[in-house]
């Protein structure tokens, strides 16, 4: 009998999947795992802020006491109710029925692009989005409608309106309204409400991305947009930041009548969410105190961004922009157009072992955007790590800047 086999680069394979390449976040999280780098790559929250003490007693009790947490199972209804309590310390009003538990914050994007978007179909994002929404979407190989966004105020909001009165209609428009990622902005009220009322009048639904909503550094944070709205605004929330990353639950806020669907689409991704770390949260959430827990990571979050941006008023030069973010852990720093980013992060990661994101990772159009800005994060280095790390990436700013200007005369 003769047999064929073949090569794995003779395999069919679609053409996005011929032609997909890993994200700079994904190529990152191999080099600054690399041993000696310091790492404002990656968005890693504190390993030792992690309530280890209380998620262990959650552990003892759930295996002790539940005798289904190992088992296969539907999602659990007590852990919805705390999410229900979670969203209304966020102003936001909803009810068990329109909560959905998944496998992290990414996959709650994933089951709802699934829903929302044809192939060919059309999204509304900024210039500068999460690199995990870009491959989410890009199987579907989509007409992406992108707008700019105010370094003060976020998105905008008066690009949108426009493009939707001019005819486009998007099967999602994706935000981030706080702490926004890569670009720290968060939206103003103003265009909160403007946004959700956007989406109302052309029923467009909003998918909003609020990884980082409970780490806020202002007295009042302004509440998510689904706050203003529930039909049109379908959050995506996760546990990652505020507890652990490894434990891998998230959850949306959605109608009721959306569930049945994201269930069937779910079912056929993973079956379930993890059914342990389903219950040992919920325990965690029931015996612990939350807040105290919030409240710690806000004040040690808080003072990392401070060490950093004092840091960077220190080691970089004056040409150097970035603002202070009021929610999230990481810093967007723009330097002039005549640094070579690439280069210099070559520099960085071989020369001063320092790790960092350039900012044309983040770049939804296919033409260079941002290539002279770099995103840092603030909250995985302690602060000596975080004035070090700034220290000589800041040296390799300064030598870059002047090796061009040198260059140029």
């Amino acid at each position: 009998m003769l047999t064929t086999t073949y090569g794995a680069d003779e395999v069919l394979l679609t053409r996005w999947a011929r032609e997909v390449k890993r994200s700079q976040l994904q190529q990152m999280l191999f080099a600054a795992a690399r041993p000696g780098i310091t790492s404002f790559a990656m968005g890693l929250p504190a390993p030792e802020l992690f309530p280890i003490e209380g998620l262990q007693r959650a552990c003892r009790y759930v295996l002790a006491c539940d005798s289904r947490a190992l088992q296969y199972g539907p999602p659990f209804q007590p852990l919805k109710r705390q999410i229900v309590e979670l969203m209304a310390r966020r102003n936001v009003v909803c009810c068990e029925d329109q909560i959905f538990i998944t496998t992290g914050a990414q996959q709650g994007m994933n089951l709802l692009v699934r829903l929302l978007l044809e192939s060919g179909g059309q999204v509304l994002t900024e210039r500068l989005i999460y690199t995990g929404f870009q491959q989410v979407i890009g199987p579907y190989e989509p007409k992406v409608l992108s707008v700019p966004t105010d370094a003060r105020t976020g998105m905008d909001v008066a690009s949108v309106a426009s493009l939707l009165a001019d005819g486009a209609r998007p099967a999602c428009i994706y935000a981030i309204s706080s702490g926004h990622n890569p670009l720290t902005v968060s939206l103003t009220e103003e265009k909160r409400r403007q946004l959700v009322e956007l989406a109302r009048q052309y029923r467009i639904p909003i998918i909003e991305d609020d990884p980082y909503g409970f780490l806020s550094y202002v007295d009042e944070p302004l509440p998510p947009l689904r706050a203003y709205d529930e039909q049109w605004v379908y959050y995506v929330g996760s546990f990652s930041k505020v507890l652990t990353p490894g434990l891998r639950v998230g959850w949306l806020v959605v109608p009721a009548s959306l569930i049945p669907k994201l269930s069937v689409v779910k079912e056929a991704s993973d079956i379930d969410t993890n059914t342990f770390t389903q219950r040992l949260i919920s325990r965690f959430l029931g015996q612990e105190e939350i807040n105290a827990h919030l409240s710690l990571l806000k004040r040690e979050y808080r003072s990392r961004r401070d060490t950093m941006a004092r840091a960077l008023c220190e080691e970089f030069p004056e040409e150097a922009k970035w603002g202070i973010p009021d929610h999230g852990i990481f810093f967007w720093v723009e330097l002039p157009p005549e640094v070579d980013m690439m280069a210099l992060l070559a520099l960085a990661l071989n020369r001063e072992k320092v790790a960092f994101i350039p900012g044309q990772a983040f770049s939804i159009e296919s033409s260079a955007v941002a290539t002279s800005c770099m995103r840092l994060n603030f909250s995985h280095s302690n602060q000596a790590l975080i004035q070090e790390g700034i220290a000589r990436l800041g040296k390799l700013v300064r030598e870059s800047l002047a090796l061009r200007h040198a260059g140029g005369k």
